[in-house]
C-alpha cells in the first residue's frame, strides 16, 4: 500500500512498484475525477495491471481491508509546506500528519503487516551550523510542519517497539526532493517555470540558502530499498548529495534556458533554515544506497518535463 499515492512522491513510487511487478494499492483523499493535480500525477498509472486506486481519508477511512495480503506500507500521506503550517491551518497538519498516521499504524499492527516506511523530512533537524545532519543529531524543528514530521516520524518507531507489533519502521527524512511532477511552490519548480516562461521568480532572502537537492528517481530507490532490505530499520537520511544554493539553481535554469530570471527579492520565511545537509553513511551502510542523478541533470530531466506540458507551470513564479 502507498498512501498519499496521487501526490509527487508517492505517484513516483507507486508507478515503479508496479513496473517492477508489485500488486500497489494506492490511498489518497484527493479524487482524481475532481482533482487536477491528482489526476495528472496518476495518469502514468491508469489501467496499468497491478495498481488500484482507492480515494479515501486515512482520518476516517476504514484501512484494514486495504492491507488485506500487503506485506509493506509506504506512508507518504501527509500535509506538506513550512510556510502555511503557521497560524490556522495548523490543526489540519496535526490532523493529517499524526493523527491519521496514528491510525495507519494501528491498522498495520493489526493486520500484522511486516514493514512500514514513512516519509520525514530533513526540516526535523531545524538550524544547523552548516555541516552536515547525522541521524543521532538533536531535532529542533523550527516550523509547526517539521514539528508534526518529528511526532510522525518518533510515533511509529514508538508503536513498532511494542512486544505485540509486528512491524519494523524505517523513517527517510528526504532532503529537497525535486524532478518532474514536484509540487508548484517548491523552489526547483518555480525557478524552471520562470526560466521556461519568463515570469518573475519570487526569492526569500538572499539565495545563498543552501539545500542537499534529491533527484526524485534517487529518492524512490532509497524508498523501495527501505521496505525491502530486512536490516534496514530506524530514521534513515535520504540526501541526494547535490548541496547547492538557491543562487545555484537559479543559474542551473538560466543557462537551461539560454535566458536571464527576473528574480524579485522577498523577506526570508519564517521557519526556513539557511542550510540543509545529509550524512549519507546510514544510507549508504544498511540500503546500500547510493545517489546517481546529480543537479544538473536532475533539472535538465525537470525541465524537459515541464516543456512538455506547459499546464503543469503553475500560475506564477
Amino acid at each position: 500500500m502507498v498512501t498519499g499515492a496521487a501526490g509527487f512522491i508517492g505517484s513516483h513510487l507507486a508507478h515503479t512498484l508496479v513496473q517492477a511487478g508489485a500488486v500497489v494499492v494506492g490511498v489518497d483523499r484527493r479524487d482524481p475525477a475532481t482533482d487536477r493535480t491528482a489526476a495528472a500525477n496518476l495518469s502514468v498509472l491508469r489501467g496499468l495491471p497491478g495498481y488500484m486506486h482507492v480515494t479515501a481519508d486515512l482520518l476516517s477511512c476504514a484501512i484494514d481491508p486495504l492491507l488485506v495480503d500487503a506485506n509493506a506500507v509506504f506512508h507518504l500521506a501527509g500535509i506538506p509546506g513550512v510556510r502555511p503550517s503557521w497560524g490556522p491551518r495548523f490543526g489540519e497538519y496535526l490532523a493529517s500528519n499524526v493523527l491519521a498516521t496514528h491510525r495507519v499504524m494501528d491498522a498495520v499492527t493489526r493486520m500484522g503487516v511486516t514493514r512500514l516506511v514513512a516519509a520525514s523530512s530533513s526540516s526535523v533537524y531545524g538550524p544547523t551550523d552548516g555541516g552536515a545532519s547525522v541521524e543521532t543529531d538533536r531535532p529542533q524543528p523550527s516550523s509547526p510542519y517539521a514539528v508534526t514530521k518529528l511526532a510522525e516520524e518518533q510515533l511509529c518507531l514508538a508503536h513498532s517497539t511494542q512486544a505485540h507489533c509486528p512491524t519494523s519502521v524505517v523513517a527517510l527524512r528526504y532532503f529537497t526532493v525535486y524532478g518532474p511532477r514536484q509540487r508548484p511552490d517548491m523552489f526547483t519548480h518555480r525557478a524552471l517555470t520562470a526560466a521556461l516562461t519568463g515570469q518573475p521568480l519570487r526569492l526569500y532572502g538572499d539565495g545563498h540558502q543552501r539545500r542537499d537537492f534529491t533527484y526524485i528517481d534517487d529518492a524512490v530507490t532509497a524508498t523501495i530499498a527501505a521496505a525491502t532490505i530486512p536490516t534496514a530499520s530506524g530514521v534513515i537520511n535520504v540526501g541526494g548529495g547535490s548541496s547547492a544554493s538557491l543562487l545555484d539553481v537559479i543559474n542551473i535554469a538560466n543557462s537551461l534556458a539560454g535566458r536571464e530570471i527576473q528574480v524579485h527579492q522577498e523577506n526570508p520565511r519564517s521557519g526556513d533554515v539557511l542550510t540543509t545537509r545529509a550524512n549519507p553513511d546510514r544510507a549508504h551502510e544498511l540500503l546500500g544506497w547510493q545517489p546517481q542523478v546529480d543537479i544538473h541533470n536532475g533539472m535538465r530531466a525537470h525541465m524537459q518535463a515541464l516543456a512538455a506540458e506547459p499546464a503543469t507551470y503553475g500560475r506564477a513564479a
